[in-house]
Parts: structure tokens; sequence; C-alpha cells
């Protein structure tokens, strides 16, 4: 029997909580609670104290510009600063996969528009502009 395990199984089971573990030790290296990291994340407290321990989420030291993405997300969690925290992760995934393109997982700024734009030649969008 072949176990396959997709990408997309890597991603879920890996990199995403690797993504939120980092997430959740940035904030709190920026003097954010653990309770408050858990609110800016939406996530439970006792996951932030998982991330943090090493008890939950797959290590992967992010490096270069992944590092950077995540740092920057966790300022602008802080700050208030983040409109779309879908299209951010899914900024740190493709920077920390090393592909040049989004996924085809409809996340992201592209694919949201490409959608709009289907919807429309289907005349199922109003066009509020």
């Amino acid at each position: 029997m072949v176990i396959v395990e997709t990408p997309c199984q890597k991603i879920v089971w890996d990199l995403v909580p690797a993504i939120r573990a980092s997430l959740a030790i940035e904030l709190v290296k920026k003097g954010q609670s653990q309770a408050m990291s858990a609110k800016l994340l939406g996530i439970a407290p006792s996951a932030v104290s998982q991330y943090i321990s090493g008890k939950r989420g797959y290590r992967i030291e992010f490096q270069g510009e992944t590092k950077e993405l995540i740092e920057k997300l966790a300022q602008d969690l802080i700050d208030n600063k983040v409109t779309d925290f879908v299209v951010r992760i899914c900024d740190i995934c493709v920077s920390a996969r090393g592909i040049e393109n989004k996924c085809n997982s409809g996340c992201g700024p592209e694919a949201q528009a490409d959608d709009k734009t289907e919807d429309k030649a289907e005349g199922k969008v109003e066009d509020n502009e």
C-alpha cells in the first residue's frame, strides 16, 4: 500500500502550525501576554502556551523574507493594522514554500479578484464602483 501525502496536507499539518507558533512566539517577544497573543491570533491561550513551550506546532526555523513577514504581521497585529489576516498568512506560506506565484487555494488578493471577475461574468456580483 502506497501512502501519499499531498502538498496541501503538508501545509496544513506542518507549515501552518509552524507559522502560528512563530507568530505566537513573536507576539510574546514583542511584549504581548499569552492571553493577548491568543486574542490577536484568534486561538485559545492554551494553544499559545503550547506553541511557546514547543509542545504544539511543527518547529520550522523561518529565515529571510518569511521571518520578516512573520515579524511584520506580529507588529501589525499589535498595532491593529491588519485588514486581511488570511491574505497575510497566505503570503507567509508562499514565501516559506519558496514559490513565485500564489497557490490555487483561493486565498490571496489575485484569487479573490479572479473570483469576483468570474462572478461578474456570470452576473452574480453587483458593481458598486
